[in-house]
């Protein structure tokens, strides 16, 4: 025993000698622990199995890292027919002692069996199966895959059990006793198993007197083997004559119940397997209904996304070949740049531009588009605006100053960067009277053109200007 503070052995004080930890108490908890444990391998030995459960939880509730009891339990499992709970039961052990524990050596034998483990999942789908058709009121599919079970795992005592009930649900008394039978040789002590055996007994042998009977007949009447079979003659029994005719008769009476028994045998047989064949076609439909409604589902999808991208193609086409698309767009510049090369007309050249930047925006156009848009525009705005100058030059020399205004205006909505066109739009304001205006034209003088004698102009006007 060692000390659970510390890990060194214990001697026979209450106290550790490494550490001082008091283990009065945790001795008495292993005692305890190992006392149900050799009370489990008791029971065990006896192959009274629920009882050995029983004791062997209680040992593990006490110690949960006793691992000899923990293994003991999954041999009890496994002996039981319970393979999961057995596997459950070794891995636990094996993670708390990983070296020289026997716990690895049962799971590599269980798990390096490919088709014994395989056997292991059969048997708990089927078993659980059995499970359903049982609440599916299907007792005979029910009864039908037991058997496979019992089949693969003999040992397995729940399935002997359900089976044993499902008989004894259709008052088929000695085949439960007999599944029943199967169940005390595996686990003696099984309270369930007992419970049932003795309902069994008391349908069988109803009471004492009903024993005495039988025994009696027993007694009154004589067996022997004949090659391999048992012939039972009643004594004191003498045959009535004329038996010939009576025994041809019964012989007759015999082949037919018995081809009645196999005829409706047969015909249930018969029914159980068209009904089991039924359900896996009807299975089978309903996978290949699931994976056709999958490829279905899954081609719709790739429709719908192929639609969407044609969709957002389409929108794509029509911004290139649409009434305002890149293409038309673009068509139309290039008629605009080509009839300016040709007549020098740089007012028709200019409208057309102005024209399309009210319905066409740049920055979402092509780069190319951008390009040769912006130098068309830094050619011929200018040279438009130029125009505007002189014109209102002329109007303001000729003291035409309200027209002079609107061309100049026109000459700075060209070309904003020419202070000359700026500083002699806010003259002309000044002049008309439009004095609000004439300050704001000043202030954008004094704003981009602060180092030219026209911003000192400026200055002086607008100090004028806000002085009335």
């Amino acid at each position: 025993m060692f000390c659970y503070n510390c890990g060194c052995r214990l001697s026979e004080h209450d106290f550790c000698t490494a550490c001082g930890a008091d283990v009065s108490l945790y001795k008495k908890v292993i005692h305890v622990s190992n006392m149900y444990y050799n009370e489990g391998l008791e029971k065990a030995g006896v192959r009274d199995l629920t009882g050995a459960v029983t004791s062997l939880r209680q040992s593990l509730k006490f110690n949960k890292n006793n691992t000899r009891a923990r293994n003991l339990l999954g041999l009890v499992y496994f002996e039981l027919g319970e393979s999961v709970s057995a596997l459950q039961e070794w891995v636990i052990s094996k993670n708390i002692r990983p070296k020289k524990n026997i716990a690895g050596e049962y799971i590599d034998k269980v798990q390096s069996n490919a088709g014994r483990l395989e056997s292991i999942n059969q048997t708990i789908r089927k078993y659980n199966r059995a499970l359903a058709l049982c609440h599916q009121d299907s007792r005979d599919l029910a009864v039908i895959q037991l058997k496979k079970v019992l089949s693969m795992n003999p040992r397995f005592v729940r399935a002997h059990q359900l089976l044993a009930l499902l008989y004894m649900e259709r008052q088929d008394w000695e085949r439960a006793e007999r599944e029943l039978r199967k169940c005390r040789e595996i686990d003696r002590n099984n309270h369930q198993t007992l419970s049932y055996l003795k309902e069994v007994e008391q349908m069988l042998v109803p009471d004492e007197g009903m024993k005495q009977a039988v025994r009696r007949r027993k007694e009154e009447s004589v067996r022997y083997q004949s090659d391999n079979e048992i012939i039972i003659q009643p004594l004191n029994v003498k045959e009535p004559r004329g038996g010939g005719i009576s025994s041809f008769f019964n012989i007759i009476i015999g082949l037919v119940i018995g081809l009645a028994a196999m005829y409706f045998l047969g015909v249930r047989a018969a029914e159980a397997n068209v009904r089991n064949e039924e359900q896996q076609v009807i299975i089978r439909i309903s996978q290949e209904s699931d994976v056709k409604t999958a490829r279905i589902q899954e081609l719709e999808s790739q429709a719908a996304d192929r639609e969407k991208t044609l969709q957002e193609l389409q929108t794509q086409l029509e911004d290139y070949i649409g009434v305002d698309g890149t293409l038309q767009n673009t068509e139309v510049l290039l008629h605009a740049i080509a009839a300016y090369m040709e007549t020098g007309d740089t007012a028709a050249a200019a409208a057309e531009l102005e024209s399309m930047s009210q319905r066409v925006n740049p920055e979402g156009m092509t780069e190319g588009f951008r390009r040769l848009y912006e130098a068309a525009r830094g050619v011929i705005l200018p040279e438009v605006a130029d125009t505007y100058l002189q014109e209102g030059n002329r109007l303001f020399n000729a003291r035409n100053y309200a027209d002079a205004a609107v061309a100049f205006e026109q000459a700075v909505a060209y070309d904003a960067s020419n202070v000359e066109s700026i500083y002699q739009l806010a003259q002309s304001y000044r002049i008309i009277g439009e004095n609000e205006k004439a300050v704001q034209a000043y202030d954008k003088v004094l704003e981009l053109f602060p180092d030219t004698w026209q911003a000192d102009k400026a200055q002086s006007y607008k100090a004028q200007l806000s002085g009335n």
